[in-house]
């Protein structure tokens, strides 16, 4: 029975893993054809664009990885069905049960890997991308590990990240005069941006060089004044926009990232249900893979009429697509009539996952 076992996870593995290539394959047109317009824009040439698409595909992964099991489930159990190995198998012992335990399993496996798609490679890709795509239509940025780096005029500006409501932490900048020589290094805890682009500087430390000058070939300084504000206003002139790649849309953060967030937010009293629903649909999320494992076996058709498996396998993908919908329509209900977010993001997936048991359950009996 462990033979037939791996037999048929290995079936319904492969043909989750070709109708993801497929439904990837679909959104990177979209996304090139979206992109195109850009392309010739300061250094956005067309191989910063391909770059750009393929760093975007964890995301799409993550996104697609229910559905891709839902089809992938349909074709590999229809053709099971359509050979009689279906048959065969239940009547060699393999009880509904037997198959529903062997489908949880194929599920758990998609359901790990759509975890760390979401956990750790699609939120890191995704800002990779947005960082390139930013830096080479605007000029004035560049990435790295400390962050986003900038300059603007004689300033060079680091700023480590952004949370999702504009606040700068971790802000580092170096002014230098038209010899190229430092005269002021700055460092602040956090920082805002109002509409003139005017920085408003937390816990800011200064440091300034005064008495510059050039003694056989090295740089003197007469003094350095430090000081320390509380708040302090910086005129940069820099605009806002260029430092929207460092914001990261709730879905696409990390359950970890929404973590520290969300504490965040409680601790300067602020609202917080937005970024709790989108936590607790992270925890939710890969669990849809096994539910949608379930959702495939109840479509199964049992008649191998092609009419009958094409009309079956067309409702299964109807029902993926109304799940990835339904997920959002939900967390929009629970914003406007304050629905517990727990509730908003395990309703979908526990309703889905009801109406597979019932329809498994319905199928039986005839």
């Amino acid at each position: 029975m462990k033979l037939l076992n791996r037999y048929l996870i290995r079936q319904l593995a492969v043909m989750t893993v070709y109708a993801l290539l497929a439904l990837l394959a679909l959104y990177s047109f979209f996304d090139i054809i979206s992109e195109i317009g850009d392309v010739g824009e300061g250094s956005y040439t067309g191989w910063k664009m391909m770059q750009y698409v393929l760093m975007q595909m964890p995301a799409h992964a993550y996104e697609l990885m229910p559905l891709a099991v839902l089809i992938g489930g349909l074709i590999a159990l229809s053709q099971l069905a359509a050979g009689s190995e279906l048959t065969v198998m239940k009547t060699s012992g393999m009880s509904t049960q037997k198959l529903i335990a062997v489908l949880l399993q194929f599920g758990l496996i998609f359901a790990v890997a759509t975890a760390l798609l979401g956990e750790w490679l699609a939120p890191s890709l995704s800002q990779r991308a947005e960082n390139l795509k930013a830096g080479a239509l605007s000029g004035k940025i560049s990435t790295g590990s400390q962050g986003l780096w900038l300059k603007e005029g004689n300033a060079i500006i680091n700023v480590r990240e952004m949370l999702p409501d504009h606040t700068l932490l971790g802000i580092k900048a170096w002014r230098h005069n038209e010899a190229l020589q430092l005269v002021e290094a700055v460092a602040a805890e956090s920082a805002t941006i109002d509409a003139d682009s005017n920085w408003h500087l937390q816990n800011v430390h200064s440091s300034r060089l005064s008495g510059l000058q050039q003694r056989d070939g090295q740089m003197d300084v007469d003094l350095v004044q430090t000081e320390f504000d509380k708040e302090k206003q910086w005129d940069i002139g820099l605009q806002r926009n260029l430092l929207d790649v460092l914001l990261v849309d709730p879905e696409q953060m990390s359950v970890s990232a929404l973590t520290t967030y969300i504490r965040h937010l409680q601790d300067n009293n602020q609202q917080t249900r937005q970024y709790e629903i989108a936590w607790w649909r992270k925890l939710m999320y890969p669990v849809a893979a096994m539910i949608m494992a379930l959702v495939a076996l109840a479509f199964t058709p049992q008649s191998t009429r092609h009419g009958n498996m094409g009309l079956k396998l067309f409702f299964g993908i109807c029902l993926g697509l109304a799940f990835h919908f339904a997920g959002r329509l939900f967390g929009f209900t629970s914003q406007l009539y304050g629905v517990p977010p727990v509730v908003a993001a395990l309703l979908p997936t526990l309703l889905f996952g009801l109406l597979g048991v019932y329809l498994i359950r319905r199928q039986e009996k005839r």
